[in-house]
């Protein structure tokens, strides 16, 4: 019987489901303490004063964007190489993304290519630590303040994560994590706007929750049961809103995952170790690049082929680890090279040739918490019998 390798898998254990249960008998099913308490814990896991739980990274970079009045006309430079979501949400304020090329080591922005892609139209800078890794994030942050426009911290992959001392989250005017079921942390769905800017969180508050003004105080049981906001009335709103709240048990898991925060860095911790061992004398393969002052939490553990081999090969290989009940994936597809990309903007082939050449090579290798030794094993096995077939073929 095959064994299947899954490509990733959550670590929930009794405390997270005791909590979950907690919340569902409490009758607080939205705007409750346990938001709060999740808020409270991923801000201070990343040294910044307020956190604003909402239902996804993607909803908590759109908060962030229209919180520092970003919109139609402005540009915000970014990466190219990235989950699509970390420019898409430009186009929903009605903002361009502005994309430079990468550093083929950390894979995240070139920081020279970065400034000199700076116009009078560059409202903002959206740094993303790809794959969690947040190296550069202190020179973004330096080139942002000598231009004097904000920038904000994609930390969406990299809760736990530390460069030059210092957490990921706690770069630039604001940062914006996320939990989907493959990252460090998970709440099923959700996010944490983090800042230290009172103005900035207040107005997210504000947006996540349909516009309507902050509450002054803490809702009491009976009024929040019925949606209201104490002090002020439902019905009202004061500006454009969204429905991006998150909701008590998604927190409520949160909670017991960020009480366990270092035991699963430790964890992911070594599960990289192990690939690391075994896959370093093989030399087609390009291992990631983790900086002497960067510690990583890592979120996935992705590998590239040598630069010898084409994107095709690449996509047999990953078929060849499917077939075998081992999962994997390319990560990421440039944002540029999507169709929607492509035809709104006139990006080519070409357009950003290191991102462009990574992206091609990469494969997502299985990565989970509890992931045994014997599976790592075979992963490596097998990964290295499709990178040989494939090195049959080319004769």
């Amino acid at each position: 019987m095959s064994h299947e390798i899954p490509l990733s898998r959550p670590d929930i254990t009794d405390l997270e489901i005791d909590l979950v249960v907690q919340s569902l008998r409490s009758g607080r099913l939205s705007i409750g303490p346990m938001v709060e308490q999740f808020e409270q814990l991923v801000a201070a896991r990343c040294d910044r004063r307020y956190g604003v739980a909402v239902n996804s990274g993607t909803s908590g970079l759109h908060l962030a964007l229209l919180a520092l009045g970003i919109g139609p006309g402005d540009e915000v430079i970014t990466t190219p190489f990235s989950f699509i979501a970390s420019a898409n949400v430009m186009l929903m304020v009605g903002a361009r993304p502005v994309f430079v090329d990468i550093d083929p080591k950390t894979l995240n922005m070139d920081p020279e290519k970065l400034e000199k892609a700076i116009t009078p139209r560059t409202r903002a800078i959206l740094a993303v630590e790809c794959f969690g890794n947040p190296a550069h994030m202190d020179a973004y942050e330096a080139i942002a303040k000598r231009h004097e426009i904000p920038m904000i911290e994609d930390c969406c992959e990299a809760l736990g994560s530390t460069h030059a001392g210092r957490k990921a989250g706690s770069f630039g005017r604001i940062g914006v994590f996320a939990f989907y079921p493959n990252k460090q942390i998970t709440t099923g769905e959700g996010g944490v706007i983090v800042t230290d800017d009172n103005r900035l969180a207040e107005l997210c508050k504000s947006m996540r929750n349909q516009g309507r003004p902050i509450p002054t105080s803490t809702p009491d049981a009976g009024s929040a049961a019925q949606g209201a906001t104490p002090g002020q009335a439902w019905l009202s709103h004061e500006r454009l809103g969204y429905n991006y709240r998150l909701a008590e048990m998604n927190a409520a898991l949160g909670v017991g995952q960020m009480r366990r925060l270092d035991e699963i860095i430790v964890k992911r911790q070594h599960v990289a170790g192990m690939y690391m061992s075994r896959l370093m004398e093989n030399h087609d393969i390009i291992l990631p690049t983790v900086h002497e002052l960067t510690s990583m939490s890592w979120f996935v553990f992705v590998v590239r082929l040598a630069g010898t081999y084409a994107r095709e090969e690449r996509d047999r290989i990953i078929a060849g680890l499917l077939r075998h009940d081992v999962g994997a994936k390319d990560y990421f597809p440039c944002i540029h090279t999507q169709p929607f990309y492509r035809e709104r903007f006139g990006y080519s082939a070409g357009d950003f040739p290191i991102a462009e050449s990574v992206s091609g090579r990469t494969i997502a290798l299985p990565f989970y918490n509890d992931m045994h030794e014997h599976d790592v094993d075979i992963v490596c096995r097998t990964l290295g019998l499709m990178i040989e077939r494939e090195n049959i073929k080319r004769g």
